[in-house]
């Protein structure tokens, strides 16, 4: 017997435990001042009276960062610490429970139980959360309930709560002092301050008399004071829409970071919000799951964890309970002494041998050791576990990284293609600035020839009356309203995106959605509606049932006399391999109703079992002590749960009982026998009467399979087999090795028990999802795990597989080299049975050729593939928390339909930022023309559009006309054109034709106004110059409405009325262009007009709409001679934008499609003849 000692401990790092002997490295002594400070630092127990439990939130955080089982064990390990929680790891946490009286940390510690040594650990396995959890009481809701703010009072306040502290957000002020660092603003404050200083001046010092000697009340410091007026509208309204769209994206990130987590409660499992999970609480966990928070494994089956995301270290870690943990250092230490013992020292006869030997020696490298610590932000690889969380909130791992990692959303793509064009537009404002500075500075140096004015005054009232004017130029080329267009224009898409059940994660997505070219999809809840029913399978070879079977099958039975004509003993077989080989639970459904919940298939199969009047899933689940669990894993098509099982023949003796179930024809290869239906006097559990599986029988079954799957049912095979030991091929070296899968079924000696299907009915609307998706030129195609004919079934009711196109196995796919695989590609439509690795080598491929990808996922090993498509959409409801992380959109209804509302949002964000461009562009163009030239013609240096007028143009122009053309909602003609590809340009020709249109007929019409006596006014008059401002304003309102269409369809009044925004802001300007001329004055430096000066500039601005008709009609192939490059010419006159869509297959190559044919092919599908060519099928031939 090995004496029982204490290890020492040189750090919290459970990989370095010291050696109890004195080593030649390190002294005892500082073997001892290591653990002074490393452990007793957490081992004072607090004096805080208001806190009822031994620890603080610092010393639980303790043992996780970094890592310290040592310091575990002094705590009482995993009993200890829930000793000191308050916590009984059997039940859970109890609300609204009476105060917990006080522990202290002595008490713990003393308690602990010493007579577990690290040498003597036996781990026994107990029931876990593969049993226990699912023995408990089950309920759930699909909506997550809100927390109940009242429970759990004493642990809030001493814990806090699973969410991090708000991120400190702008105030409004600061917000607006952003805005202002604009480095022309701030040039134009300056020029409007010193004109205000010079106005007061000329007003106060310099007073001027009528002719009739009265004194002239001073105006001259208006101009200033209206400049800084329009000056701080212009930062407050650009702030405005800041804070806005930040508490809008706050509200979105709220949405995004919530989700269910499972929990044992009150001896309960139910779903909880992981924003109401307390620090000694009970979760469980599952594949494919981001832990939540910190905590210690309880107890669990072959679970891994990826801790990437929190340590970088890339290794799978196995977690396993904490005394194992410790047993495993332990022996550790001991191969590490034993291997340090035997090596020579340094400098004796045999050290150069040494040397040489361990050169050729490969070294030998520890696999990561095995720990009990669960990791916040972690993912679980495989397996399944129970934990008790120690740490929530900014206290754990993850919330302190993340509270690190807390930065600015970044732009996207269109932000940043604008913010490039706000550049250009910047430069070529600056310089007709500057041009106009000069030119206007010539000109007034030169007429002091007749005389130099007296006043110094003067003198500088003139120059800075022609810099404000050349500042607010600058002011109104500069166009600060792109950017905020487009960030207007997503905040509105993925507000309203929500409500169509996309909540968008990563900006950009939204975006590039518009533009995608090919969507490969998942089957099983995002076409179908995962609702699923077993409605029909086979025993055996031969048994074979059925929901509602033809009359005329007397072989075929009813599926409700299964349990009245089935053997007993098969039936327990098979009740039992269902029972024990799911995880599926009984919950209620969001009306109170019970049902299951869990994996859609395995709550069929419960359901099934249930009808077949099986007993209770519960009971036979406790009956049997489950020995090792192989969660489903995507690679190997199937799992599996071994359990104990009494001995047949020898009653002192248990043997091992291993369940499959998996994908058929998988199952099915890995079988030797086969069950026979005959009655035997045995009724209990101890297996049923099987023969040899022949030739004949494995045919017959794999014609069963294949007529289930014509008739697009899902087929599960199960089977099981028994084993004297366990594991089956003796004891592994290490007791905590793990037992591979293949050693049960690498010989094929399973017996098979049968085959079901499983019906799962297409969604609601998916075949003109579909439909919708094609005529938009994007390719859908069909990526799933089911075999051949189910998913070729599911895909021609569908409309994604049509005659023509090609439909192919995964493990074929991946093994074709390049040429066969981009020859395949273009007619590609369903691919089975596939790996994530084959979504992810389609995704790739399709992305190398040129296209825009989207692509479904909901698994865990989905995770490479959403990541490197250009859109990843992960589904809410059955997505695993990897595949939501590693998306860039999440469908909340896990439906394809909404991919279709993606792909319009998309393009009207596009739309509303181009639309907004074609009028940006347009006033910037004659605004700066027009001040140009009317500057340079005024014998004063004055423009007709002063610089507060020019100010509120701005405003008009920025933030107004932002707001009302970067709100307009998709209408279903967004489909009716094909996706733009990457090199498109920002404004096509369509676009350039009406802003060059718009913008000569606004020049021609103000500069005749101006100069050519047409009012029988001077062109000096302030109300000819008020005309002028009037139906320059009125000309961009009513473009305004011109600018709702780029494409060159006529109606720009289609659909207006859905756009509240719009509307509300036409009058807004309106309104204010009213108020403006008839009471602005002096500030405005404008007149009242009368009716008719009224009448004049609404009439020329409502002309705006007739010519921008005529624009539309002037065809774009009457300016192909500018285009000199043929590329270029291709790109901008292409074709109209809105032609007949065609299908886009891959690469550059597109085929055309024909609605009506489409439409033959719907009408036809619906009733029920699926094999009329469709409009793929004509399009190939014509490729052909």
């Amino acid at each position: 017997m090995v004496n029982h000692q204490h290890l020492n401990i040189t750090s919290e790092d459970p990989t370095v435990i010291a050696t109890p002997n004195p080593s030649t490295v390190i002294d005892e002594k500082v073997l001892t001042d290591a653990l002074k400070i490393d452990v007793r630092d957490h081992l004072t127990p607090h004096n805080d009276t208001s806190n009822p439990f031994a620890f603080t939130p610092e010393q639980l955080s303790a043992l996780l960062d970094p890592k310290n089982l040592p310091l575990l064990r002094t705590y009482g390990g995993l009993e200890g610490v829930a000793r000191g929680l308050h916590v009984d790891l059997q039940k859970g946490l109890m609300p609204h429970a009476p105060t917990h009286p006080n522990i202290t940390l002595d008490q713990v510690m003393k308690e602990k139980d010493d007579s577990v040594y690290v040498e003597e650990i036996e781990c026994k396995r107990t029931p876990t959360l593969h049993s226990l959890a699912r023995q408990l009481t089950h309920r759930t809701d699909a909506s997550v309930p809100l927390p109940d703010t009242t429970a759990f009072p004493q642990r809030k306040s001493v814990f806090g709560t699973n969410t991090l502290p708000e991120a400190s957000t702008k105030s409004i002020f600061v917000l607006m002092w952003i805005a202002f660092q604009d480095k022309t603003l701030i040039l134009l404050a300056i020029a409007a301050v010193v004109s205000l200083g010079v106005g007061l001046y000329e007003d106060i010092a310099v007073p001027e008399y009528d002719t009739f000697g009265n004194r002239i009340p001073g105006v001259k410091w208006v101009e200033g004071v209206a400049i800084i007026v329009a000056i701080l509208l212009v930062v407050l309204v650009g702030s405005v829409n800041d804070y806005q769209k930040e508490k809008q994206f706050r509200k979105l990130n709220a949405k995004k970071e919530d989700r269910a987590v499972k929990a044992t409660r009150n001896s309960t499992a139910i779903m909880i919000s992981i924003h109401d999970v307390q620090v000694g609480d009970i979760l469980h966990l599952e594949p494919g799951d981001i832990v939540p928070t910190d905590g210690i494994f309880i107890e669990g089956h072959n679970l891994k964890c990826d801790e990437s995301a929190a340590t970088g270290e890339s290794d799978a870690v196995r977690k396993q309970p904490w005394q194992v943990c410790e047993r495993l250092a332990a022996q550790q230490i001991k191969e590490d002494e034993t291997r340090a013992h035997h090596l020579p020292t340094a400098g004796s006869p045999s050290s150069e041998s040494a040397t040489a030997a361990e050169k050729t020696q490969p070294v030998v490298e520890h696999k990561s050791s095995p720990d009990p610590f669960i990791i916040s932000g972690s993912k679980v690889l495989e397996g399944v576990c129970s934990y008790l969380v120690t740490s929530i909130g900014e206290n754990s791992y993850y919330g302190r990284t993340m509270m690190a990692l807390r930065s600015e959303p970044e732009s996207t793509p269109l932000q940043e293609k604008l913010n490039a064009l706000a550049e250009l537009i910047a430069k070529l404002g600056s310089a007709a600035g500057l041009l106009m500075l000069i030119v206007l500075l010539i000109r007034y140096f030169v007429s002091w020839r007749y005389g130099v004015p007296d006043q110094p005054t003067a003198i500088v009232m003139d120059i800075m009356k022609i810099l404000i004017v050349v500042v607010t130029i600058v002011v109104v080329a500069v166009p600060e309203g792109l950017p905020l267009a487009v960030t207007l224009a997503l905040a509105y898409a993925t507000q309203r995106m929500l409500k169509d059940n996309n909540l968008v994660r990563v900006l950009a997505a939204c975006e590039t959605m518009g533009n995608a070219t090919t969507v490969c999809s998942d089957k099983t809840g995002t076409l179908t509606q995962n609702k699923m029913t077993v409605v029909a399978g086979t025993f055996g070879s031969s048994y074979r049932f059925l929901k509602n079977p033809p009359t005329t099958r007397t072989d075929l039975i009813e599926i409700s006399k299964v349990s009245s004509t089935a053997p007993k003993e098969a039936l327990n077989i098979i009740n039992q391999s269902i029972a024990v080989n799911t995880t599926a639970f009984e919950g209620e459904d969001e009306k109170g109703e019970p049902c299951f919940v869990g994996n859609k298939t395995e709550t069929a199969l419960l359901q099934f079992s249930r009808d077949i009047h099986a007993e209770h899933y519960d009971v036979l689940r406790s009956r049997w002590p489950i020995e090792y669990v192989y969660p489903f894993s995507s690679e190997r098509k199937a799992m599996a749960t071994v359990i104990k099982v009494p001995h047949p023949t020898q009653p002192d003796q248990v043997m091992y009982r291993v369940h499959v179930k998996g994908a058929s024809e998988i199952i099915l290869g890995l079988c030797s026998s086969l069950l026979t239906l005959q009655k035997s006097t045995n009724d209990d559990y101890h297996g049923a009467n099987a023969r040899t599986l022949t030739a004949d029988d494995r045919s017959r079954i794999e014609r069963i399979i294949q007529s289930y799957a014509t008739r697009s049912l899902r087929t599960i095979g199960i089977a099981y087999r028994d084993f004297e030991q366990w594991p089956p091929k003796g004891p592994a070296k290490n007791v905590d090795d793990d037992i591979p899968y293949d050693d049960l079924v690498d010989d094929k000696g399973l017996t098979f028990l049968g085959v079901v299907g499983i019906e799962d009915p297409l969604r609601e609307g998916v075949p003109e999802a579909v439909q919708a998706c094609q005529r938009a030129g994007v390719f859908v195609r069909m990526v799933t795990g089911d075999n051949v004919v189910t998913a070729k079934s599911i895909a021609k009711q569908c409309g994604i597989y049509t005659p023509g196109g090609i439909v192919m196995e995964g493990p074929t796919f991946r093994k074709l080299p390049l040429s066969e695989m981009d020859n395949i590609l273009p007619r590609l439509q369903v691919l089975a049975r596939s790996s994530p690795e084959d979504k992810r080598i389609l995704v790739s491929r399709l992305r190398e050729l040129g296209d825009i990808v989207a692509v479904t996922g909901d698994g865990t090993n989905d995770g490479p593939a959403l990541k490197m498509a250009d859109v990843g959409f992960s589904m809410g409801i059955a997505g695993t928390e990897v595949a939501k992380e590693a998306s860039s959109i999440i469908l909340m209804d896990d439906n394809f339909s909404s991919i279709v509302k993606a792909i319009m949002w998309g393009r009207c964000v596009n739309d509303s930022v181009k639309k907004f461009l074609e009028f940006q562009i347009t006033v910037n163009i004659v605004a700066v023309i027009l001040t140009f030239i009317s500057a340079v013609a005024s014998p004063e240096q004055k423009s007709v559009l002063t610089a507060v007028q020019l100010l509120w143009v701005n405003l008009i122009m920025d933030t107004f006309a932002a707001l009302a053309l970067a709100t307009d909602p998709p209408t279903l003609e967004v489909l009716d054109r094909r996706p733009e590809p990457r090199s498109a340009p920002l404004i096509s020709f369509t676009m350039w034709k009406m802003i060059i249109g718009q913008a000569i007929f606004q020049l021609v019409v103000t500069l005749i106004l101006l100069y050519s006596n047409v009012l029988n006014y001077p062109t000096e008059s302030a109300l000819l110059q008020t005309v002028v401002f009037n139906t320059f304003v009125f000309c961009q309102i009513f473009n305004e409405i011109n600018c709702r269409r780029i494409d060159s369809n006529l109606n720009i009044f289609s659909n207006i009325w859905a756009n509240k925004f719009f509307i509300v802001i036409f009058f807004i300007c309106v309104l204010g262009q009213v108020m403006i001329v008839q009471f602005g004055g002096p500030a405005f430096q404008v007149v009242p007009l009368d009716g008719v000066h009224w009448a004049i500039a609404i009439v020329i601005g409502l002309l705006s709409l007739p010519i921008g008709v005529i624009i539309r009609l002037i065809p774009n192939d009457v300016f192909g001679f500018l285009f000199f490059n043929t590329a270029t010419r291709e790109r901008y006159l292409g074709g109209n934008v809105n032609t007949v869509p065609s299908v886009y297959v891959a690469g550059n190559e597109r085929v055309p499609w024909d609605p009506n044919e489409r439409t033959n092919t719907m009408a036809s599908r619906s009733s029920k003849h699926n094999d009329n060519h469709s409009f793929v099928n004509g399009s190939i031939r014509s490729v052909e």
